[in-house]
C-alpha cells in the first residue's frame, strides 16, 4: 500500500475506528483520510470516514465518501443505511427510500445479524413505512381535488393500492381450463346481476328450509371433498373426507338431486334465475355448504374462470370470512355476492358455530352463447373420453 505499511495502516485503522466509537470525530476524520492518502482503499475505511463527515455536519463529504464506500461494496447494509439517513436529512425522501429498500433487499437472514445490525433493518422498514405514508396521503388529497371518490371509485381505488403495493396482484389460475381475455375481477359487482335480488329478497324462506333439514337430518350433510378410489389422494388436502367442510347437494357435478330439491321447494324457485352453465357430470354445482367451527378452507383455485361462484349467507358468527385474491370479506345473512374462484381464495369459521352458506354457479356474463355452448362441448367430449370431474374445485 503506498505510503503506509500493512502495519501502520492497520493501527491507524484501529485508532480511527475508536475514537469515532468515543465520538471524537475531528480525529477520526483526519485519519481516516490518511488511510485513504495513504492508498487504502477499503469499503470499512470509507464508511468510516463517511459517517466521522456526516457527524460533523459535512453531508458533502460524508456522500463522497458513502458513494466511494458504495463502488467498493454496492450490497453494504451499513452504508445503504447511512446513504438513506442523509438523504433523509436533506429532506429527500424519494432517494432515501430507495436506499432504506435497497438496504432491505440486501440484508442477509436476520438471525445472522447481530442485534445492531437488526435494529438497523427494522429502523429502515420504519423508514420506508413512514415515507410510503407521506407519499400516499399526499396522492390521496391531490386525487381528491381531481374528484376521487373511494368508494364511487372502487376500482380506481383498488388499483391505487396495488400501485403503493399495499396489495399484491392475484391473476387467474385455473387448474384445468383457461378461458381467455375476461377481465380480472376479485369481487362482481352485484349491480350488473339483477337476478341476485330475487335470491336475496328469498333469503328467510331459503333459511327456514336450511334449518328444518339440520333439524331433521343433520347427517345429509356430507364431507365437500371426497376421494376418487380410481384417483391418488396425494395433494387433495386437509378438506379430504373431513366433514369440517360438508355440503348438502341441490344439483350436483350437473345433475339434480332430486330428493334433496324435493325437501328445498323454495330455495329452487330463488335459483330459477340464476344463468347455470349446464354440462351433465360436470356443472351446475347447487348446495347448502356448511362450515364447522374452528374449520378453514386452504388457499387453492377452481377449476376454471369461465363462471362466476356465488354465495348467500345463511347462518354466519361473527369470525367467518372469504378471501379472493387480495379482497376479505365477511359474509353477512341475506347478502349474496359473487366471485372468481380461478382465483386464489380460502375461507375460514374463527367462530365456536356452524357457518352455512348457499352456494352456486353462474355464467359470466362475457362468454357469448356461442361460447357457452363450445365450453360446454368441450367439457361434455373430455368426459367421453374418459375424464372425470376433480374432487375440488
Amino acid at each position: 500500500m503506498a505510503g503506509l505499511s500493512a502495519n501502520e495502516a492497520r493501527q491507524l485503522a484501529q485508532s480511527a475506528f475508536a475514537a469515532l466509537r468515543n465520538g471524537q470525530t475531528e480525529q477520526a476524520r483526519r485519519q481516516f483520510e490518511r488511510l485513504v492518502a495513504g492508498g487504502v482503499a477499503e469499503a470499512s475505511v470509507f464508511i468510516g470516514l463517511a459517517y466521522a463527515c456526516a457527524s460533523l455536519s459535512d453531508r458533502a463529504s460524508a456522500h463522497s465518501a458513502a458513494d466511494r464506500a458504495l463502488a467498493l461494496e454496492p450490497s453494504g447494509l451499513q452504508v445503504l443505511m447511512l446513504k438513506g439517513d442523509l438523504l433523509h436529512a436533506e429532506a429527500d425522501g424519494q432517494a432515501a427510500a430507495a436506499y432504506y429498500r435497497a438496504a432491505l433487499r440486501a440484508a442477509p437472514d436476520p438471525s445472522r445479524l447481530s442485534p445492531n445490525l437488526r435494529n438497523e433493518l427494522k429502523r429502515a422498514q420504519d423508514m420506508i413505512a413512514h415515507y410510503a405514508g407521506k407519499f400516499e396521503s399526499f396522492l390521496v388529497t391531490e386525487l381528491e381535488k381531481a374528484g376521487f371518490d373511494e368508494r364511487r371509485d372502487a376500482r380506481f381505488a383498488q388499483s391505487l393500492e396495488l400501485m403503493l403495493g399495499k396489495k399484491e396482484i392475484y391473476p387467474q389460475q385455473p387448474r384445468a381450463y383457461y378461458f381467455p381475455g375476461l377481465p380480472l375481477i376479485q369481487y362482481f359487482d352485484n349491480t350488473r346481476y339483477p337476478w341476485l335480488k330475487p335470491l336475496e329478497d328469498a333469503t328467510d324462506d331459503i333459511r327456514a328450509e336450511l334449518l328444518r333439514i339440520l333439524e331433521e337430518d343433520a347427517g345429509a350433510f356430507q364431507p365437500y371433498v371426497q376421494g376418487d378410489p380410481d384417483r391418488p389422494k396425494v395433494n387433495q388436502g386437509p378438506m379430504l373426507n373431513n366433514p369440517a367442510w360438508s355440503a348438502f347437494f341441490l344439483w350436483k357435478n350437473g345433475e339434480p338431486v332430486p330428493e334433496n330439491m324435493a325437501r328445498c321447494p323454495r330455495t329452487m324457485a330463488a335459483l330459477e334465475g340464476v344463468p347455470k352453465p349446464h354440462v351433465p357430470g360436470r356443472t351446475p354445482s347447487m348446495l347448502f355448504s356448511l362450515l364447522r367451527p374452528g374449520a378453514h378452507i386452504p388457499a387453492h383455485h377452481g377449476m376454471l374462470n369461465t363462471r362466476m361462484i356465488g354465495h348467500l349467507p345463511l347462518i354466519v358468527p361473527p369470525g367467518c370470512a372469504l378471501r379472493v385474491g387480495n379482497e376479505t370479506r365477511e359474509w353477512k345473512v341475506g347478502q349474496a355476492w359473487l366471485f372468481d374462484d380461478s382465483i386464489e381464495h380460502e375461507a375460514w369459521n374463527n367462530s365456536a358455530e356452524t357457518r352455512v352458506i348457499l352456494l352456486f354457479e353462474a355464467w359470466r356474463e362475457e362468454i357469448s352463447e356461442r361460447e357457452r355452448q363450445l365450453v360446454s362441448a368441450m367439457l361434455a367430449s373430455i368426459d367421453a373420453y374418459g375424464g372425470k370431474k376433480a374432487d375440488w374445485d
